[in-house]
Parts: C-alpha cells; sequence; structure tokens
C-alpha cells in the first residue's frame, strides 16, 4: 500500500518505520523537517498524500489536527483511507471525520496507548472510531504498527475510549502514590504494602504493572529517576481532553477534575518532563493539608 504519512515525531517517525519495514511504500512529511528510517521525505504534505492510498497522521492537538486535516482532504484522492493517530478532543475527531467523509475518504480516528517504546516495538494498541469499512482498510495497518486494535464504535469512540482509559489511569496512579506516602509515614515498608495491595483489592494496573515506587515489582520508570515512560505533560494534557469532554455532555466526574487539578499543580511545580508515577515524591513531601 501507499501511505501518506504526515507528523514524523517522536511516535510518528518508529510508526511509520514500521509500516516500510512490513513492506508499504511510505513517504512522510513533517513540518519541523523531521525524517523516519527507511521513509521517503517529501517536499510537502500534498506530494505526500497527493496519490495515497492510505494517510496517516500523528499530530500535537485538536486545532493542529483540523488545519492539517484541511490540507489533507483537498489532496487526498477519493477513497484513501484517512487515520488520525493523534489524541484530540472528541469534537475535532469527528468534525474531521464528517469533512472527510464528505469528500469520499474513509475516516478512522484511531488514538494509541503504548508510548514511545510501544511504537518503536510496534506493540501499540489501538482505539478506532469509524465506519466498519474504514476500520477494516485500517486494521492491516494497526496490526503492523500494533499488538493490538479495537473497534470502539462511530467517529469519535476511539478518543472517547482513550480518554476514558487515561482519566481512570490519573486518578488510580495519585491513588497508588498517595497510598504510598501514607505508608512511609506509617512506618510501613513499602514491599510489604506492594506485597499485600498487588494481591488484594487495591490491585491495579498503576500498582502492579507500574509501579511508582523504586525497586519495588516489575522495571518501571521509578527504577530510572522517573524518566518518562508516559510524561506528567502527557497525562495533564488527557486530563484536561477528559474534562473537556465531560463539559460538553454534562457528565460528573469529579474524580477525574481532581486528578486535573493535582497534575496541574504538579507540572507547574517542576513535575513537567519528569514521568506521571513521579507523583509520588512530589506527594511525599507535602503535609496533609498539602
Amino acid at each position: 500500500m501507499k501511505i501518506g504519512f504526515i507528523g514524523l515525531g517522536n511516535m510518528g517517525a518508529p510508526m511509520a518505520t514500521n509500516l516500510a519495514n512490513a513492506g508499504h511504500e511510505v513517504i512522510g512529511f513533517d513540518v519541523a523537517g523531521t525524517t523516519a528510517d527507511n521513509v521517503a521525505v517529501a517536499s510537502s504534505l500534498e506530494q505526500a498524500v497527493g496519490s495515497a492510498e492510505a494517510i496517516i497522521t500523528m499530530l500535537p492537538n485538536g486545532a493542529i489536527l483540523r488545519a492539517v486535516a484541511a490540507d489533507v482532504i483537498a489532496a487526498a484522492p477519493k477513497g484513501a483511507l484517512f487515520a488520525d493517530c493523534s489524541t484530540v478532543d472528541v469534537a475535532s475527531a469527528r468534525a474531521v471525520a464528517t469533512d472527510a467523509e464528505a469528500a469520499g475518504l474513509l475516516a478512522v480516528d484511531a488514538p494509541v496507548s503504548g508510548g514511545v517504546g510501544g511504537a518503536s516495538g510496534g506493540t501499540l494498541t489501538f482505539m478506532a472510531g469509524g465506519s466498519a469499512d474504514a476500520y477494516a482498510k485500517a486494521e492491516p495497518l494497526f496490526e503492523i504498527m500494533g499488538q493490538k486494535s479495537v473497534h470502539c464504535g462511530d467517529s469519535g469512540a476511539g478518543q472517547a475510549a482513550k480518554i476514558c482509559n487515561n482519566m481512570i489511569l490519573g486518578a488510580t496512579m495519585i491513588a497508588t502514590c498517595e497510598s504510598f506516602a501514607l505508608a512511609d509515614k506509617l512506618g510501613l515498608s513499602r514491599e510489604k504494602m506492594f506485597d499485600v495491595v498487588s494481591t488484594s483489592s487495591g490491585y491495579s494496573w498503576s500498582m502492579n504493572a507500574y509501579c511508582p515506587a523504586p525497586g519495588i515489582g516489575p522495571q518501571s520508570p521509578a527504577d530510572n529517576d522517573y524518566q518518562p515512560g508516559f510524561s506528567s505533560d502527557l497525562m495533564l494534557k488527557d486530563l484536561n481532553l477528559s474534562q473537556q469532554a465531560a463539559e460538553d455532555v454534562d457528565a460528573a466526574t469529579p474524580m477525574g477534575a481532581l486528578a486535573l487539578k493535582l497534575y496541574d499543580q504538579f507540572v507547574k511545580d517542576g513535575g513537567t518532563g519528569q514521568d506521571f508515577s513521579a507523583m509520588l515524591p512530589y506527594l511525599g513531601k507535602q503535609g496533609h493539608d498539602g
């Protein structure tokens, strides 16, 4: 398949490379001039998508997606797949899909989970929204770039699944970090707490697979001085998206709102550039009233 790939950043570049290494003809474009291994370089977006059977975008936010999508839709051949793998607001995803479908394209919003390591290793999870036909055309590409894809529903459903998942993740990581901080001050060893919680009702992905306490449980960013696997800045972005969506549909998400407030303060207090699990040492320095 001839694929135009727009957005060759930390995530997009390895995703594009995996497609090229699988035998697809991939031509990439990034306004910053970045490139990807084994991927041809286009001099313009129009050159990248003008004869493509599939166009994939990986972009920072909804405003940029809307602007790029307008150019993609104008240049792409009718019948081409337009798969956006960015994490953006649901409204932008739906607006882009509506415009793309009106122009005769097959549109899928398919944000990913798995981070840069998953992008490099081809082990991402794709959460897809769009028509059955669009998903069917995209699925073989998702299988190359990831280990799992789920068709979540109509346009916007992929973004909805991503932000709901990450709202849970943000809130549970805070609760996990609070518990370790409390255990420390109660004189309970972190190892003993992990042994109990990881096999009882406090079990969670944040505790068992991504423990925020160094030297406890499987290897995690906590064991690498909280160098980001998933940065606090990205968690803050996703929590903002969840609260924007909750406001749009009048949904009660008090825990999500509090998680947003806490990560916002953490980033402002120096947490930017750290893994989101670095909330543990941050909370450890706080007293009962913050």
